[in-house]
């Protein structure tokens, strides 16, 4: 498969191309990694790597992504906020709605959010995971800078063993009938991640909260809250509060959750 063409996509950007530098590699230990280094050498924001291959792709937790051209679209885009990090709260959900606008807009349909940075396929036997987000954050002199890696099955990825998957795994393909042509996919992703960055840049999360609620998978519904540190908890879960934290209703009212490393599970 040819490698994507970045002239191509500035094309489809049409007159916002110029907030992004694309730049497409056949292979990298990681987009993130590679972004994090030019961003230290001074890369602008929309500053974009995306690359047909890793050989050292991060997941949530410290799992690994796997990825191939024909499968899947792994990327990693920089953007620069003025201020510390600690603003940057509920920024994961963020990105996971402009994903799943852009998927709903070339026509997906079952395309659902899971707390705090996973986008879900919802089917008939039940929710399988079709991209997540991961978001590395650092500051200096200028302000804070984002790193949000993002992984896209184009295709569900091939049997492999249940320690390699923690849960379902789905791909667009099963939501459009055929996979999408990856320069279009690209384009619409990178248009509304600058809509609702450029949001969240001026009101934070509490802005995109209504939008998140609306595409959230398990909203007032059953779950538990997995932690290896802690009990299990179970509860109701009320959706999240304007810093993007799970809101549980329990026997003995309402806990906030922070992401940490917790897991969400349907009851």
């Amino acid at each position: 498969m040819p490698l994507i063409d970045p002239v191509r996509i500035k094309t489809l950007l049409g007159p916002l191309a110029g907030r992004f530098d694309v730049d497409a590699l056949s292979e990298v230990d990681s987009t993130s990694s590679e972004l994090s280094r030019r961003a230290d050498a001074g890369a602008p924001a929309g500053s974009v790597i995306i690359a047909d291959r890793q050989s050292a792709g991060r997941g949530r937790r410290g799992r690994s992504w796997l990825s191939s051209p024909e499968d899947s679209l792994t990327f990693s885009v920089l953007w620069r906020f003025a201020g510390p990090p600690g603003r940057l709260s509920g920024l994961s959900l963020a990105v996971g709605v402009a994903l799943a606008r852009a998927l709903q807009q070339l026509g997906a349909r079952g395309v659902c959010l899971k707390w705090p940075n996973d986008v879900l396929l919802a089917g008939n036997a039940g929710f399988a995971k079709l991209a997540g987000i991961l978001i590395e954050l650092n500051s200096d002199r200028r302000g804070s800078a984002a790193i949000i890696g993002i992984g896209l099955n184009l295709r569900p990825p091939p049997d492999l063993p249940s320690s390699a998957l923690p849960q379902p795994a789905g791909g667009l393909a099963q939501a459009l009938g055929i996979p999408p042509e990856r320069h279009q996919l690209m384009a619409a992703i990178l248009l509304e991640l600058l809509s609702v960055l450029d949001d969240f840049a001026v009101d934070g999360f509490a802005g995109l909260k209504p939008a998140w609620q609306a595409f959230h998978a398990w909203q007032d519904q059953p779950v538990r809250i997995l932690d290896e540190q802690m009990p299990e908890l179970s509860g109701i879960c009320r959706g999240v509060d304007v810093d993007g934290c799970l809101l549980l209703e329990t026997a003995s009212g309402i806990r906030s959750i922070h992401a940490g490393d917790v897991s969400l599970r349907r009851a």
